[in-house]
């Protein structure tokens, strides 16, 4: 693949990975009148964060077993989940009240935490995601493995504090 190419590629992911959290911030503050509120996503998209987690590790357990098609399967899975949370997420919260942690002085500090951690390693996770799969697809290995070393454990811990963060909130919609 050629330098052109390349730039291509990565001004349309740096592009990709700034419109996201930018539109999502922007459409979590809006709402749309008149219409109910989607609130059975909540418990969905955190059993999709769930089954990420999960194929997330089978994923590398496959890669480790050397079957690179199985791999790459679920990985595509876990691309595919994680864009329908983002649209489970945004239909939501167009549609529904921010809900407000109810907890104790130590759980809120807690609660909070864990929410902005969360929040900021899943903007982050964007452009790691996107280049560690740009460069499986051009058969970068070396570059691919170097990244998903970083990007998975970002990945992993967005997808279990996605649950974490349900958890502990759902009892105060």
């Amino acid at each position: 693949m050629n330098k052109k190419s390349h730039n291509t590629y990565n001004a349309i992911i740096i592009a990709v990975s700034v419109l996201i959290p930018v539109v999502v911030a922007l459409l979590s503050r809006t709402r749309i009148p008149n219409v109910a509120s989607l609130d059975m996503l909540p418990p969905i998209y955190a059993v999709i964060n769930g089954l990420t987690a999960i194929l997330l590790i089978a994923a590398v357990m496959q890669i480790k077993r050397g079957n690179r098609k199985k791999h790459e399967q679920l990985m595509k899975v876990n691309i595919f989940l994680s864009l329908l949370f983002l649209l489970m997420y945004i239909a939501y919260h167009v549609t529904s009240d921010m809900t407000k942690y109810g907890g104790d002085d130590t759980s809120r500090y807690i609660y909070y935490f864990i929410l902005a951690s969360h929040i900021i390693l899943s903007v982050v996770l964007v452009p790691l995601v996107l280049f560690t799969y740009k460069h499986a697809a051009l058969r970068e290995f070396d570059k691919h493995r170097r990244l998903a070393k970083i990007t998975f454990p970002i990945w992993f811990y967005v997808a279990v504090t996605g649950v974490v963060v349900y958890l502990m909130i759902s009892p105060y919609y």
